[in-house]
């Protein structure tokens, strides 16, 4: 499905945006039949809270919608969302004392809530639309929301509809769209070309692991290179999970997913970047020729790397793509991967961790996420741990024994394979939401990609 404002042309009602300090004024000043049927309905204007305006001739004139106070609608992104899942068919617009940032969480958050995942199911269409609010650059909106949309449905398309081949296609649909170049490298290619721990988990898979690679933009421009793990299943491979570890493991290319929304908002709005974008796609199944604990694989940088759990692949497949990232020396390079449980039990699953020894890429990464209401939550690079990474028998281990710090030893895994000076942030994402919330329908989840999209926006200009 695609998002949608409704037309300029089209009669709305209102939705009051009223806060829980002016309900009761605002109550008092309402017509009096309507005054009476809000009073016992009970609105405080507590955040979520809605009623609709009778017009006493059996139809509705209007809403009121509560916005709570500043603190709590800090703590619930995208509230609104609540009354658009429920509103009566027809167009609404927004009614209220917004700053021009509110405006827009609210707008986003409509069009993020109206997304279905009807590929397999018939699901109802969204009966309320939207005006656009004034002041807000709809046409932005609607390529966020449009990329936020790819990357739900990538992450919800079961593997048997989205392996590698069929990621490859997602890609080059996208690629396609934007005039982009596309090159893959697959099967025995990727030793060929040296990508060997890309082809070693892969490799035990019916479809073949590849490297996408993706670019776009001017030669002049500062070259932005985007890295996302495309795990397509993670059976755990040998070291198998077991099977509520493999229910969702579909979302294990959400890192891809979320790499490709990011592509797809910065091609539309046209930053003036050289853009790159590099997607291990492959399997971790189980076959007689799956990769094995205790083998030893070298990596495209040379690093050899001692298999300590075959289950922790996507930073194998990952380290090849960065060092290939890193050898045209990107201005900027940003990854992102479900990648450890680690990082879940660390800030939980709506917010994700990312990594980066960069301080002016970390404060303006922080500016641009608490701009666009994309959360995110910066974990030590700890030189410390870096010690827990190595292996008596090769430079490095892919899974340190102990447990502890998972996500922050997976991070320095990844530095590893990085260039010396190129800045570089890691995502450790979820890539879902377990439940569902106003703007977030229970299923694959866009995140971290809005926070890095205004980012580049702020750095790079539009």
């Amino acid at each position: 499905m695609t998002p949608e404002f409704a037309s300029k042309r089209a009669k709305s009602l209102p939705v009051h945006l009223i806060e829980a300090a002016g309900a009761e004024k605002a109550v008092k000043a309402l017509p009096i039949a309507q005054r009476k049927w809000a009073i016992a309905g009970g609105f405080t204007g507590a955040l979520g809270q809605s009623i609709l305006l009778p017009d006493g001739k059996g139809g509705i004139t209007g809403a009121l919608f509560g916005w709570g106070d500043a603190r709590k609608r800090g703590a619930r992104r995208f509230a609104i969302a609540d009354f658009a899942a429920s509103a009566p068919e027809g167009v609404w617009r927004l009614e209220g004392e917004l700053s021009a940032e509110e405006a827009e969480e609210a707008a986003l958050g409509w069009l993020l809530g109206a997304y279905r995942f009807d590929r397999y199911k018939t699901l109802p269409a969204p009966k309320a639309k939207l005006a656009a609010p004034k002041g807000v650059d709809a046409a932005r909106l609607l390529t966020i929301a449009k990329a936020a949309y790819l990357a739900r449905d990538l992450i919800n398309t079961p593997t048997n509809d989205m392996g590698p081949v069929a990621l490859e296609a997602a890609a080059r649909k996208v690629a396609k769209a934007h005039k982009a170049r596309i090159s893959v490298t697959t099967g025995e290619a990727l030793l060929k070309k040296n990508f060997p721990m890309i082809h070693a988990v892969g490799r035990a898979s019916a479809e073949a692991p590849r490297l996408i690679d993706i670019s776009w933009g001017m030669k002049s421009h500062p070259k932005v290179t985007l890295v996302g793990k495309g795990v397509c299943f993670d059976t755990g491979g040998l070291d198998l999970k077991p099977a509520a570890g493999m229910r969702l493991m579909k979302k294990d290319m959400g890192g891809a997913a979320n790499i490709l929304a990011l592509a797809d908002m910065v091609m539309a709005q046209r930053l003036p970047v050289r853009l790159r974008v590099l997607i291990p796609a492959v399997e971790n199944a189980v076959s007689a020729n799956a990769f094995r604990p205790g083998d030893i694989l070298t990596s495209r940088k040379g690093l050899t790397v001692e298999i300590g759990n075959t289950d922790a692949e996507g930073r194998l497949v990952l380290a090849d793509a960065l060092a290939l990232g890193s050898e045209e020396k990107p201005d900027l390079m940003i990854d992102m991967a479900t990648l450890t449980g680690a990082a879940r039990v660390a800030t939980g699953l709506d917010l994700p961790p990312y990594f980066t020894d960069d301080a002016a890429l970390a404060g303006d990464l922080e500016t641009a996420a608490a701009a666009a209401r994309d959360p995110i939550w910066r974990l030590p690079l700890y030189d410390a741990y870096d010690e827990d990474i190595t292996s008596s028998i090769a430079d490095l281990d892919n899974a340190p024994a102990g447990g502890f710090g998972g996500a922050i030893t997976a991070a320095l895994f990844l530095r590893r394979f990085v260039g010396d000076g190129i800045p570089w942030a890691h995502f450790d994402i979820h890539g879902f939401t377990n439940s569902s919330k106003p703007g977030r329908p229970k299923g694959g989840e866009c995140m971290a990609a809005r926070a890095c999209f205004a980012m580049l926006e702020a750095r790079y200009g539009r």
